[in-house]
């Protein structure tokens, strides 16, 4: 089949997306590039990751400052505590095909539907570091936490839409990348009200940093074949660049609790408030299209905000057996995404809040010398992925729906007299986490 073509698209009121939903002055483009944030709600401590995460009714060890801060009064000695993790991340994203309509059947427009592909990343680092004191019946504690570490790339072209015998149209391919590096650092208290009641509350102060860019480049020249072939990214074809930061810190709180209900059984319930950023933009004129500036120079600067991540409610029960030998734990975890569009005022676009479950187990050999323990948890991470609500086809190709995740968790402790050493293994279809963590008391 023979196309002739309309060789820009039609959708100019169309804005740029960068951070989930962040848009800029339609005067730039049609083009929405996505750039992905994937942070890390699970609580500290490759003891927690064994559990599945179900950590919360369990908090008895210095990870507790984050986990659930009513925890720490468990402590009977000063403690230290320190993770370090190796993420594996593979980063879905639209690589091109159809966004709508048939194919042509010319150069690489031959596919129905969508292409796409991962953007793989693996990341190791220093994840957790926590000092607890008990002070009688109060127990101090401060920690360092890392939730988001994560390194995108990706390439779209030759994302086509509409189409009739006697036009075409395809999206201006892009070029991006983002980092992303979010850190945490906290005080947390806990309080022993009575023998089976504990009260705890945490400040954390955080220090988020984002960096993306976005390049929109046409296609190699303004043949028929060119705009049907694949893209080299020539420099003299680049339309726009695009650079978005974030640089940025908050104050949040956290509030927790633990009920020991009987000797066997426990109720834990904990609260994060979610921080706040701004954003920073700037837009930059390529050679292939003149915006009354010199190439390179940058045309538009903005800031937006505030950007609410999500607060987090989590609500977990777990049974010790009379021998301590088996311990069953149950978690779950209400995380409100929706608090990211809503804070945007975006009403082309959406995140479903999620309802995480999480449920592990622990048997520990006490005849052993040193102590041993084996774990074995899986977890529910329900669909959050921002997604568009409205017709607009490039969107709709770039922003669609995600699936449910289902993760499965490993994990074996050695525990001596005053040293604990404990490893876990997290696997998903998007995340496989390892972790090392070690604790101390003094």
């Amino acid at each position: 089949m023979t196309s002739s073509v309309n060789r820009i698209s039609s959708y100019t009121g169309v804005s740029i997306l960068l951070l989930f939903g962040l848009l800029a002055p339609a005067v730039v483009s049609a083009q929405q590039p996505i750039i992905p944030l994937q942070l890390s709600f699970s609580d500290p401590g490759a003891r927690s990751m064994g559990f599945g995460g179900a950590f919360v009714a369990l908090a008895d060890d210095a990870t507790a400052a984050f986990a659930n801060p009513a925890g720490l009064a468990q402590l009977l000695k000063p403690e230290v505590s320190i993770e370090g993790r190796h993420w594996s991340y593979s980063t879905p994203y639209t690589v091109g095909g159809r966004a709508e309509g048939l194919p042509s059947g010319n150069g690489i427009d031959t596919m129905v539907g969508l292409r796409r592909s991962t953007s793989d990343d693996d990341l190791a680092g220093l994840s957790f570091l926590s000092l607890a004191y008990p002070l009688g019946n109060w127990s101090l504690a401060i920690f360092r936490h890392e939730n988001a570490n994560l390194e995108f790339s990706s390439e779209t072209q030759g994302l086509f839409f509409a189409g009739t015998d006697c036009c075409q149209d395809r999206f201006f391919d892009q070029r991006a990348t983002s980092d992303l590096d979010f850190l945490s650092y906290g005080f947390s208290a806990a309080y022993r009200i009575s023998d089976r009641f504990d009260l705890g509350l945490g400040v954390v102060y955080h220090d988020a940093a984002i960096e993306s860019n976005v390049a929109q480049y046409l296609w190699d020249d303004d043949t028929l074949q060119s705009f049907f072939g694949r893209n080299s990214y020539l420099p003299e074809r680049l339309r726009v660049s695009q650079r978005s930061s974030v640089h940025d810190t908050d104050w949040t709180l956290t509030g927790g609790i633990l009920w020991r209900l009987s000797e066997a059984w426990s109720i834990g319930a904990v609260y994060r408030q979610g921080f706040e950023t701004s954003i920073e933009f700037e837009v930059a004129a390529g050679e292939a299209v003149d915006f009354g500036v010199p190439p390179g120079e940058v045309f538009l600067r903005a800031s937006g905000g505030p950007i609410e991540f999500p607060d987090i409610y989590g609500l977990g029960f777990a049974y010790r057996d009379p021998d301590g030998r088996l311990t069953l734990s149950f978690q779950w975890d209400r995380i409100e995404y929706s608090d990211i569009p809503q804070s945007l005022a975006l009403d082309d676009q959406t995140i479903d809040d999620a309802d995480e479950l999480h449920l592990g187990a622990e048997y520990v050999f006490l005849g052993s010398t040193p102590v041993i323990a084996v774990r074995l948890g899986a977890w529910l991470d329900p669909d959050h992925q921002m997604r568009a609500t409205i017709d607009e086809p490039f969107i709709r190709a770039l922003m669609p729906r995600g699936d449910d995740e289902f993760h499965f968790a490993a994990g074996i402790g050695v525990a001596m007299q005053q040293f604990q050493v404990d490893f876990a293994m997290d696997f998903g279809d998007r995340a496989d986490t390892l972790s090392l963590s070690a604790i101390y008391d003094f």
